[in-house]
């Protein structure tokens, strides 16, 4: 595929190909139509027989090309697969068109300080877990740190102090990148009840070490019989028109973040329940 692509990028010689997809042609009549000299015309041509894409035969003193289309249908459908993949329904590149869209409508919002203050979104998940389980993920920071960023990113760096009062920071890098750091955020820790009810404050950071915002964030856990349903509140604050890039970003990222979780308290079960049944040794 490496040889097709390089013989196709050379635009004198995708010439030949759209000439040869008429009819087959000898080298002299392709060197005519393509206004070039035949040496190079040749050379070309030779390019192109290697990868596959073209086939010759030698006709008395002329030598005769002509297409292979079994070469461009398997070009053609190696970049069908490529763009479905991109494509694809709720996949990473359908996230990142929504997350454009909503950065270039908030970015117009944008006019004044306080432009998004008051602004509220509301998240709810059913957990496949008891409400200790969800706790321990939402406070302990081994545990946060697995889930509480976007798909592609990653925490770094963490510290969450379970208590009011309590301070919080984050460092996120690229999910395939653990170079660079690419964000940061602070807050502290307003209310806690074990198992029932967590709130705080997080600021996501500006370049120069502002706070783009403050977001208000109360999370409440209700014991279902399958588990738990984790509502969770979010309250905007103190809005900079810096932040509009941010903002744009909470309902796709932490909505995201809520599915690892959720993906991570479903393993966490049914590797539960397996061990439960697990029989017991002999001897045991």
């Amino acid at each position: 595929m490496d040889a097709l692509l390089t013989a196709l990028a050379d635009p004198a010689r995708w010439r030949l190909v759209g000439l040869l997809a008429e009819r087959p042609r000898s080298v002299g009549v392709l060197a005519q139509l393509a206004g070039a000299r035949q040496p190079q015309t040749t050379k070309h041509l030779q390019t192109l027989e290697r990868a596959g894409v073209v086939i010759s035969r030698r006709t008395g003193q002329r030598r005769v090309y002509a297409l292979q289309p079994s070469a461009l249908r398997k070009l053609a459908a190696t970049l069908d697969r490529l763009a479905d993949t991109a494509d694809q329904a709720g996949g990473p590149g359908a996230a990142h068109a929504r997350y454009q869209l909503s950065r270039d409508a908030e970015r117009l919002a944008a006019r004044q300080p306080g432009w998004a203050d008051d602004r509220s979104l509301t998240f709810l998940r059913p957990l496949a877990a008891d409400p200790e389980l969800v706790w321990r993920h939402l406070t302990e920071t081994a545990l946060l740190a697995r889930w509480w960023a976007p798909e592609d990113l990653q925490v770094s760096d963490l510290v969450f102090e379970a208590w009011p009062g309590g301070r919080i920071a984050q460092e996120y890098r690229d999910a395939e990148d653990t170079d660079a750091v690419v964000g940061r955020a602070e807050g502290v820790v307003d209310d806690v009840h074990p198992h029932e009810r967590l709130a705080y404050r997080l600021s996501p950071l500006l370049p120069d070490g502002g706070h783009a915002f403050t977001a208000h964030i109360d999370l409440h856990l209700r014991a279902t019989r399958t588990g738990t349903d984790l509502d969770v509140h979010w309250r905007l604050a103190d809005s900079t028109v810096d932040s509009a890039d941010f903002i744009a970003g909470i309902e796709i990222g932490f909505g995201q973040s809520l599915d690892k979780l959720t993906t991570l308290l479903a393993a966490s079960s049914h590797d539960t329940v397996a061990t439960d049944r697990t029989p017991p040794t002999r001897g045991a």
